[in-house]
């Protein structure tokens, strides 16, 4: 596979400040100081920088909250490239590094390292500082009282006899069974009536999942049928972008993340006059420690 520039559309930052962080952490903000806004502002006003939770010596601590925070044009829309790769655990397409337009002349100079970020096994998020302040996380609640409820196991075709439920088409392959877009509550008396047919009946081999409508879950939605599980939603009436992430890819590049030094620069560079975002993945080399000696 050679390497393809794929455009992700446009996110929109009427604040001025664009974002882009790891996905599982961005309602976690207000736990660790001020709002996530305040912060990126105070960065972006700078230039733009590196966000993080508190750390040892003011470093970034791993599994906690980091974001690359930049000024960008408020009175537009921020068109998303990527650079793909061939991922080495299914050789599918990955992302190699993300491009994002500023809507702002390039000031001179060299190109400016902000920092760097882990590749968040959640996934990732860029949009609008502002925006991201009212994010609902993976574990909050629904934010048009939907949900929706998928299963999969050993025991999936006895369950789609008996109560049916369609096969949800993903990138990846085939998805799993279920229903999309239930009220909340008849979504979890649904998901009970699953879990207990498996109590009373054939015993553990079915998986049954609730996804309420959180923003974290939209996004992933949103991604589902796109090769880099990538999609657009929108957040506080601003465009945002989620990045998913495949799991195995995930674990043979990526797992250990920060704690592990597997962190990515983020850069400010020029092109054709624009400033431009970079976060740059390099290609994966397998460890040479790993191959069998002769």
């Amino acid at each position: 596979m050679t390497d393809t520039d794929v455009d992700l559309g446009a996110v929109t930052a009427p604040s001025g400040t664009l974002v882009l962080g790891m996905a599982a952490w961005i309602d976690y903000w207000p736990q660790v100081g001020p709002p996530l806004s305040e912060r990126a502002a105070e960065a972006a006003a700078t230039g733009g920088g590196h966000l993080y939770g508190p750390g040892d010596a003011g470093e970034p601590t791993a599994w906690m909250c980091e974001a690359i925070a930049v000024p960008a044009a408020a009175d537009r829309p921020l068109a998303v490239r990527a650079r793909t790769s061939e991922s080495p655990f299914d050789g599918e397409a990955t992302i190699a590094l993300l491009e994002v337009g500023l809507g702002l002349p390039w000031p001179g100079g060299a190109s400016v390292r902000l920092g760097d970020l882990p590749v968040d096994r959640c996934g990732m998020v860029l949009g609008d500082a502002r925006a991201l302040d009212g994010f609902v996380g993976l574990d909050g609640d629904s934010t048009d009282g939907l949900a929706d409820v998928t299963y999969w196991g050993r025991y999936e075709e006895d369950v789609h006899a008996l109560f049916g439920g369609e096969r949800i088409p993903q990138h990846a392959g085939q998805g799993p069974r279920g229903w999309l877009d239930l009220p909340l509550a008849e979504a979890e008396a649904l998901a009970e009536r699953l879990d207990t047919w498996e109590r009373e009946g054939p015993g553990k081999g079915l998986m049954v999942s609730v996804d309420a409508h959180n923003d974290f879950h939209r996004f992933e939605r949103a991604g589902w049928n796109d090769p880099l599980l990538a999609g657009l939603i929108d957040v506080g009436g601003c465009q945002v972008l989620g990045l998913g992430w495949d799991p195995g890819d995930h674990s043979m590049r990526h797992r250990g993340e920060r704690r592990w030094d597997q962190v990515y620069p983020a850069t400010l560079e020029s092109r054709a006059g624009e400033t431009v975002l970079r976060w740059t993945i390099p290609p994966y080399i397998p460890d040479e420690g790993a191959s069998e000696s002769t």
